[in-house]
């Protein structure tokens, strides 16, 4: 098989996340905080006058739950703000810091009515704030399915990592991610589905061994089915006779690891077809849309 040529290094934003921005030790308490205290502070972190603080205009999360907001406000009042801020100095206004990462927690400090937070400044430009974002907004528990996809694609894309450096830097492993960036390859209908949350990850992850995802992700809607109830549809031939294929369609694993890592790579479904014999073979990437076309032209163009 074809040997996958290895990217190398990571960007500045996901370096620094990974060596730089540990989670510290409590930063201040609330006294701290309203008395400008920074003598507990970590190394490398300093107060900085809310009011100072602005948010970055093209943040790429733009909802925030106003129930998560107002939680984490109350947190923030028992025990301080436990995590800096990532900041760097606003690029219109020298005398403000703009957030890199950390809006959630610079808006509940607002609603806790803090008077300063700690802030870690580092010197980003603007393609590595929204890289650090990016991570940022993944590493949330409360990004649906699709978010969390098109945030994999997005690092992977614009700033040449690979899955095995992301599933190192998120704590996640590689074929969850693979996994999870597979679902843009879905019909717009079924991933429309998926942000309302009529779908979960799960039903979506199922649809994609479907022969016709579309029509069973629409009766898994109407009747209310359970992932295992769409598992079983999906197997299953359309009179219900359970399809038989060997597991891995006759091919060997590196075809099918192969398979997987280039249908992730490009959010479209991938079959190879190789000639052990000739050492040829095809490859085959499936459509859902023009749209979906003109992406994939755009890949091969080199025009992310």
């Amino acid at each position: 098989m074809v040997k996958r040529r290895e990217r190398t290094g990571l960007g500045r934003g996901l370096s620094a996340l990974m060596a730089d921005i540990e989670t510290p030790q409590a930063v201040s308490s609330e006294t701290d905080a309203e008395s400008n205290t920074t003598e507990a502070a970590p190394r490398g972190v300093r107060s900085v006058p809310i009011d100072r603080i602005v948010p970055n205009p093209d943040q790429p999360r733009r909802t925030f739950a106003e129930d998560a907001l107002n939680e984490l406000a109350e947190s923030i009042r028992e025990k301080g703000v436990i995590q800096p801020l990532i900041v760097r100095v606003d690029p219109r206004d020298a005398s403000k810091f703009q957030i890199v990462a950390g809006e959630r927690r610079w808006r509940a400090s607002q609603r806790a009515r803090l008077h300063d937070l700690p802030v870690i400044v580092r010197d980003f430009d603007d393609t590595e704030v929204l890289e650090v974002a990016i991570i940022e907004n993944i590493q949330r528990a409360d990004l649906n399915a699709l978010e969390e996809a098109l945030g994999y694609r997005q690092l992977i894309d614009r700033f040449g990592h690979t899955q095995e450096q992301l599933a190192t830097a998120l704590g996640k492993s590689r074929s969850h991610i693979a996994n999870m960036m597979r679902l843009l390859g879905l019909p717009e209908e079924i991933q429309e589905m998926l942000r309302a949350g009529r779908l979960s990850a799960g039903h979506a992850r199922a649809l994609l061994t479907a022969d016709d995802p579309l029509a069973l992700a629409r009766e898994a809607v109407a009747k209310g089915l359970s992932v295992r109830d769409v598992e079983k549809r999906a197997k299953a031939k359309p009179g219900g006779e359970a399809k038989k294929r060997p597991p891995t369609g006759g091919k060997d694993a590196d075809t099918v690891a192969l398979e997987g890592d280039l249908s992730a790579t490009l959010g479209m479904p991938v079959a190879i077809a190789h000639d052990a014999a000739s050492g040829g073979g095809a490859v085959t990437i499936r459509y859902a849309d023009l749209e979906k076309l003109d992406d994939l032209i755009r890949i091969l163009g080199g025009h992310r």
